[in-house]
């Protein structure tokens, strides 16, 4: 079994994914088309856009489409676990380009180098980078009081 989202874009969802395909994430790996080849339309303005796409990259699935009855994204976001803090400086650079950050890339109290945001299109990322540096682990004992260094370190030590 594997879990994968679904995004629902009023409008927007062939731009989006452009957008997701400039950044790095992947590339469409199909698409299918309102009114193309047989398929329905619920309403002619929603002829020629995205009925169905699917959107893959190393580590990354998603589906996405155009809907007549979208209701804006909120409630779900796309977390993205990076292998280290240049990779994850970059791409939230990029995702953030016309979104909104909401929470600055900086370590977080339980130890991960973590931010979030709402890109142009509204949907949420939140990118999450465990890289730790191994020569301060060595300086912690598990008897050490909770810290964000600490919490890295015995998580890498597991």
């Amino acid at each position: 079994m594997q879990l994968a989202n679904y995004l629902f874009f009023s409008t927007g969802c062939e731009e989006a994914l452009a957008f997701y395909t400039e950044c790095g994430l992947g590339q469409i790996t199909q698409l299918k088309r309102h009114g193309a080849d047989g398929m329905p339309v619920a309403t002619d303005a929603m002829r020629g856009k995205v009925m169905h796409a699917r959107f893959e990259g190393p580590d990354v699935l998603f589906f996405a489409s155009d809907n007549h009855d979208a209701e804006p994204m909120r409630g779900s976001a796309h977390m993205l676990i990076m292998d280290d803090r240049d990779s994850t400086d970059s791409l939230f650079a990029r995702l953030a380009e016309g979104g909104k950050i909401t929470t600055p890339l900086a370590v977080q109290p339980w130890g991960s180098y973590y931010g979030k945001l709402t890109d142009r299109f509204g949907v949420q990322w939140m990118l999450d980078c465990l890289e730790h540096d191994a020569e301060k682990c060595e300086r912690f004992s598990d008897d050490t009081l909770f810290s964000p260094e600490h919490v890295l370190c015995a998580s890498v030590r597991r």
